[in-house]
């Protein structure tokens, strides 16, 4: 039967004890990772995109979102302190609904964190060539080495995101060979975002441009854009989703965090918390003083983000200090407003930050490979720990170079969407893991329960459900057809060759006791 693998739970849990990673994540360090990872290119460059989609409802769309992420954190929270392992919403699966659907989730976080990377890649690209390169450099990068050619429908004759591809790279590299003091570090870039944004806040709500008027009308599109279209506030939800993914990171942690029983919740609760009120109130605070109405095309909906027709809208005059137009967006509304020099320390800020959501979503990514290598159901090869630096050296570069090609040639509201789509689809599964481990191992000691889990995990399913048939109709499709080169994958090999169909219960692994993971915030290796 295609369903009848499925892990014991005790197995997973012994072959995590004996076989461990080191385990040195306190709360604050989670909080922080999560805070790191979570606030990224979501508000620093999709405010744009947002606001093409809903205009001022972009607010709306980021409680929406929110509120998506809120009760899939409970469920997370709750299997990811009663199984703290590495391998988040796959090893949940696979102790749930068995080998094949842990296949499939496994196989959709490759993809969502992989596709992320890229996008972030890209969204650093712009505040690299805005900020550094235009403002403090005065060197104009050609158009064709700033956007790929899928990027904006070709209009500004686009060849390739060069810095975009370049720091995918450099990350990759880094996340190789690693780095002292990551802890230190990670801290530090988590205070330079915060403080970027609170004062970004700060000057948006004090300044003698903020107006209620611009908040008129709130939904231009509506709340509902129409299936496959994107747009509206619920539209908006399914791509400004992105700004929240990351959190999951935390659970993906939990393996290597003190007491995971109690501070896995909090890490994942707190900084969900944290950054959603730090998003509404940014939101409001570029539209309140810049203004956020969308560009509408000929039959009264807002122009495709990323459409070769916005882009030739964005060039006109009357359009060039648009929100929407911003490749920049928070940057550009403080220089908009009078704020110039501040504007550029905003944009510094994210030059500075923004590697490290690259560099934890990567990590995300290998680490994901890594479990499901040491299941047997990916090559072991694959998995094979530097021996100087004590890191999957091979899974690390072929994701690495994957992330570049991506970030090189596409643009960042399409691999949002298009990561947005793995993401939901995980986030199910983990919903339903949570419904199958209430019933079948009901008695386990759980140290965080989720209150009325019976509502909270049925309401998680069909929140990501919504947000998924919101997304444009081509991100849609990719998900589909990811599964189905994944389902090829599996049959013609992964399950034959996995531990568990073979008999081996308990996977003894040889390289994960030297395996020094690269996880900002841990003190081992790697800077986030």
């Amino acid at each position: 039967m295609l369903l009848d693998r499925v892990k014991p739970l005790d197995a997973i849990l012994a072959t995590a004890e004996r076989k461990s990673l080191h385990r040195s994540l306190g709360a604050v360090q989670l909080t922080l990772l999560g805070i790191g990872s979570v606030i990224g290119t979501g508000i620093f460059v999709l405010t744009a995109s947002g606001a093409q989609k809903a205009g001022p409802g972009l607010m709306l769309a980021f409680i929406i979102a929110g509120a998506v992420c809120v009760v899939a954190a409970l469920c997370y929270a709750e299997i990811a302190s009663m199984i703290p392992v590495a391998g988040s919403a796959y090893t949940y699966s696979y102790a749930s609904v068995g080998e094949l659907l842990a296949w499939t989730v496994g196989w959709a976080l490759i993809m969502e964190y992989a596709i992320a990377a890229a996008a972030v890649s890209v969204g650093w690209s712009g505040y690299f060539t805005g900020t550094i390169l235009e403002g403090f450099l005065h060197i104009d990068l050609p158009a064709w080495l700033r956007a790929g050619p899928l990027a904006l429908g070709g209009a500004e004759g686009g060849l390739i995101n060069l810095p975009a591809m370049v720091i995918a790279l450099l990350v990759t590299w880094l996340l190789i060979v690693g780095t002292s003091e990551s802890a230190k570090v990670n801290a530090v870039l988590v205070a330079i975002k915060i403080v970027a944004l609170t004062l970004f806040i700060a000057l948006t709500f004090t300044s003698s441009e903020f107006s209620a008027e611009r908040f008129n009308p709130f939904l231009p599109a509506g709340v509902f854009g129409g299936f496959g279209t994107g747009v509206g506030a619920v539209g908006a939800a399914a791509t400004i989703f992105f700004a929240y993914v990351g959190f999951d990171s935390v659970s993906t942690a939990a393996e290597e965090t003190k007491n995971p029983q109690r501070n896995v919740p909090i890490g994942l609760i707190g900084s969900l918390l944290i950054c959603t009120v730090f998003y509404i109130l940014v939101a409001a605070g570029a539209v309140g003083t810049l203004g956020g109405q969308p560009i509408m095309g000929a039959d009264g909906t807002p122009l495709a983000a990323g459409s070769a027709e916005l882009a030739r809208q964005c060039a006109m005059p009357e359009y060039q200090e648009a929100l929407v137009c911003s490749n920049e967006a928070l940057a550009h509304v403080l220089r908009t407003i009078g704020f110039g020099s501040i504007g550029n320390m905003l944009g510094v800020a994210a030059f500075l930050a923004l590697p490290s959501v690259i560099l934890v979503l990567l990590y995300g990514q290998t680490r994901i490979f890594f479990v499901m290598s040491r299941d047997g159901l990916l090559p072991e090869k694959l998995s094979t720990v530097h021996p100087k630096y004590k890191t999957p050296y091979i899974v690390t570069a072929i994701t690495g170079v994957l992330v570049a090609v991506g970030a090189a040639f596409f643009p960042v509201g399409q691999l949002a969407d298009i990561s947005n789509a793995g993401t939901l689809y995980a986030f199910m599964w983990v919903a339903i893991a949570l419904l199958v481990l209430r019933k079948k191992d009901a008695h386990r000691p759980r140290h965080f329960r989720v209150p009325g889990a019976m509502i909270v995990a049925p309401l998680t399913i069909a929140g990501c459900v919504f947000l998924f048939f919101n997304l444009p109709t081509m991100a849609m499709l990719f998900l589909p057809i990811w599964g189905a080169i994944g389902l090829v994958i599996y049959f013609g090999y992964s399950r034959r060759t996995s531990h568990l169909g073979l008999g081996h219960v308990e996977v003894h692994e040889t390289e994960i006791d030297t395996l020094e993971p690269d996880l900002p915030g841990s003190g081992h290796h790697g800077e986030g």
